[in-house]
């Protein structure tokens, strides 16, 4: 393991403890794992999710009350996840909501650390991310199924929510990615994205005009909330206005 790349917080959630026992300790001969906790129910689950930082989840579909699917998808910006189960039937529900691997028990260790590995990669890769300055390096890369696409946030001209989803939107294409707006908001430099509505974040150097409570960006209409209107002219028009 790179020493500069700080181990992973996992958390394991299964209803059944032998499954519990057996995915920790697999997970305390991995070096690069630390397991801050085992959880009975997805609901326990979500309230730590929610405390700490957590990375990586190993996760069990089958439960009482919530299914591991279902929690996934309440999630609003879930960690990477790792799916485990008995039943292979759910291999298809894990590729929708972009899971790390799929495993299916019982669970050999080489097995177990074929999967973290996986999850390591796209740990590291999340991690540059966020230590990279926008303004030192205009590029991104965005997450596609097994791919990773190299973006200059400079091209983007508005992002849209999609629920747990979001498209960019480019001039000539767009991108769907499995990533919360929040979390990409986060990893874009303030000073030239503006959030105009709780579905869409714009990148202000592609505003063509802005009229009423609509924003016109590459001849697509958006629509400003009344409550960021004020800002974007505040913060936005007011600034680089010529004709008072």
């Amino acid at each position: 393991m790179n020493n500069n790349t700080p181990k992973m917080k996992c958390l394991i959630i299964d209803d059944e403890p032998l499954a519990r026992f057996h995915l920790k300790e697999l997970a305390d001969q991995i070096d690069f794992l630390s397991v801050e906790g085992t959880c009975a129910t997805a609901l326990e689950a979500d309230t730590i999710v929610k405390e700490k930082e957590i990375d990586l989840l190993f996760l069990d579909i089958n439960m009482p009350y919530l299914t591991g699917l279902e929690f996934l998808e309440q999630l609003e910006n879930p960690p990477l996840c790792i799916l485990t189960t008995a039943y292979s039937e759910y291999a298809l529900e894990g590729y929708r909501l972009q899971v790390v691997d799929y495993l299916l028990k019982p669970i050999a260790f080489n097995r177990f650390y074929q999967a973290a590995n996986k999850a390591q990669q796209q740990f590291i890769v999340s991690e540059k991310l966020k230590k990279n300055s926008p303004y030192d390096d205009p590029f991104l890369y965005v997450r596609q199924s097994d791919s990773f696409i190299k973006v200059s946030w400079v091209d983007i001209l508005y992002i849209e929510s999609m629920q747990n989803y979001t498209k960019l939107h480019f001039k000539d294409k767009s991108l769907v990615i499995h990533q919360t707006m929040k979390a990409i908001e986060e990893s874009l430099p303030s000073e030239h994205f503006f959030r105009i509505h709780k579905s869409f974040l714009i990148n202000i150097i592609h505003i063509d005009m802005i009229s009423g409570g609509r924003l016109f960006i590459n001849k697509t209409e958006l629509p400003i909330s009344r409550t960021r209107k004020e800002e974007l002219l505040n913060q936005v028009v007011y600034k680089k206005l010529i004709s008072k």
